[in-house]
């Protein structure tokens, strides 16, 4: 498995994963990714295994040092193999870079396998998000302190 930035040839087959990772009304609309993967603050990594792309994950930069994950996705056959945690990774070791002092991210509150991956890499529940999704399903704002706790 590689990571790469990612391409705007990617553009629907990233669609196509984000399509089959998450069900109606949290998964977002092909204009809405995009959008998300073309903001100027954003960055996207790819990842790669066997001659195609078995995830991906959509982070932005906000101010007052923010960042933002806005989506990670892992094709379900590839789960569990570490790409994960490499996309992960990727995202805090930039978000360092940038000088940022913390990231965020939302899961929905159903998703406790998501919730378990994200505690294990050091994020915590920050605040529970009622009717958050579309769909109306609720999420947890889950955070990781970058350098340091304080305020934001």
């Amino acid at each position: 498995m590689q990571l790469r930035p990612y391409r705007e040839s990617d553009l629907c087959t990233l669609y196509q994963i984000d399509q089959a990772c998450f069900p109606p009304g949290v998964s977002y609309s092909r204009e809405e990714l995009a959008g998300f993967i073309g903001h100027r603050g954003s960055k996207t990594w790819v990842a790669e295994a066997e001659g195609g792309i078995v995830g991906f994950l959509v982070a932005g930069r906000e101010p007052r040092q923010v960042g933002h994950i806005i989506t990670i996705d892992v094709v379900e056959r590839w789960r569990r193999l570490g790409i994960g945690r490499a996309l992960m990774h990727a995202v805090e070791q930039w978000a360092e870079r940038q000088g940022l002092r913390l990231i965020y991210l939302e899961t929905a509150a159903g998703n406790t396998t998501a919730q378990k991956f994200y505690a294990g890499l050091g994020y915590e529940r920050f605040k529970k998000v009622e009717r958050y999704y579309s769909n109306g399903e609720a999420a947890w704002v889950m955070v990781k302190w970058l350098k340091g706790k304080g305020e934001v």
